[in-house]
């Protein structure tokens, strides 16, 4: 049986957070026919303007909940005001109530959490989104370090919860879309789709944003300072008790402030700082893979492997061997 998927769109949403998931699915299709049907939804229409400018035709906010079996929320620069909106808001709990499977492509994450859709479960948002979406969504378990998350359905209670997939930023939706292909219909049909679209079917690097989460040392961040401290110092020290301590902080009262404020814990942090700094020198051709791992604070070569393979989906000397050689002249 098809697929029946009801795309959500709302003014400022990102054109590129629909295209690449629907392209997807239209390769899917292409293959199989009987696999997916869609159609795009607002709760406004007949049209919605996109961040580009661009107006896409949409019909209304399905009745027939048992006509969709999976919800898509798009992100976008509008998303703050699509979280106030009552009447999708609702739409959202009903169809989740319905059973339909729910997902997300970018910040629309953030609707679905708005929703109520998320809490208690994993998640993940676009990197700009992170510090916002841990602040007003405590409730949820946000991972900024993954491309798509998959929560499968679940009970609380007597509370039956549909499976969720959320994905980070905009080419992530297209990472989402292809792992639910795969969740679907099998890994055949997934790799088919990716090699029509000439994209990987298993992206290597654990998180496109993960470089420009490091932005939580910018100067006028919170913990700015000391986030500098542990960069130059990455054979130190840095559990929470120590961090707290130069922050003047007691551990519990920082880690919560530091999530609140970063989006991601103080391990989590600490992590990216030494498997980017480990990257860095590793393709800029330093020699031992073993001093390396000694100077940024991982200890040995054994840990820093574990690190790069959870954050970056690939072993440390992968980037090695991806450094282009010298061309004399």
């Amino acid at each position: 049986m098809s697929c029946r998927i009801a795309f959500v769109l709302f003014p400022g949403f990102q054109q590129l957070d629909l295209a690449g998931p629907m392209a997807v699915f239209e390769v899917a299709r292409l293959e199989l026919p009987a696999s997916y049907t869609w159609r795009l939804v607002a709760s406004q229409g007949p049209a919605v303007r996109s961040s580009a400018g661009v107006h896409w035709p949409v019909q209304a906010l399905p009745r027939q909940l048992g006509s969709v079996d999976l919800v898509m929320v798009i992100g976008g620069d509008g998303v703050d005001a699509a979280c106030r909106d009552a009447r999708l808001i609702g739409w959202l709990q009903r169809a989740s109530r319905s059973g339909a499977r729910m997902a997300s492509i970018c910040s629309g994450s953030l609707v679905l959490a708005a929703a109520g859709l998320l809490d208690e479960r994993m998640a993940t948002t676009h990197w700009s989104r992170s510090r916002q979406f841990a602040t007003d969504f405590p409730a949820v378990r946000l991972r900024p370090d993954r491309i798509y998350v998959r929560e499968p359905a679940a009970r609380r209670g007597a509370q039956p919860l549909p499976e969720v997939w959320t994905s980070a930023g905009m080419t992530a939706g297209i990472d989402l879309c292809l792992a639910l292909l795969a969740h679907d219909h099998g890994e055949a049909l997934a790799r088919e789709a990716a090699r029509q679209l000439v994209v990987e079917r298993r992206r290597p690097g654990g998180q496109s944003q993960f470089s420009p989460l490091l932005d939580l040392q910018r100067p006028e961040g919170r913990f700015g300072a000391l986030l500098d401290q542990v960069r130059s110092r990455l054979r130190d020290d840095h559990s929470v008790d120590a961090l707290a301590a130069r922050a003047c902080m007691s551990p519990r009262h920082f880690a919560r402030c530091f999530r609140a404020e970063t989006g991601a814990t103080p391990a989590q942090a600490i992590e990216r700082l030494r498997v980017e700094a480990a990257r860095t020198a590793l393709q800029s051709g330093q020699p031992s893979v073993q001093r390396i791992a000694e100077d940024c604070g991982f200890g040995n070569t054994e840990r820093m492997r574990r690190s790069f393979q959870r954050l970056l989906g690939r072993p440390p000397g992968a980037f090695r061997q991806a450094v282009e050689p010298a061309v004399s002249t």
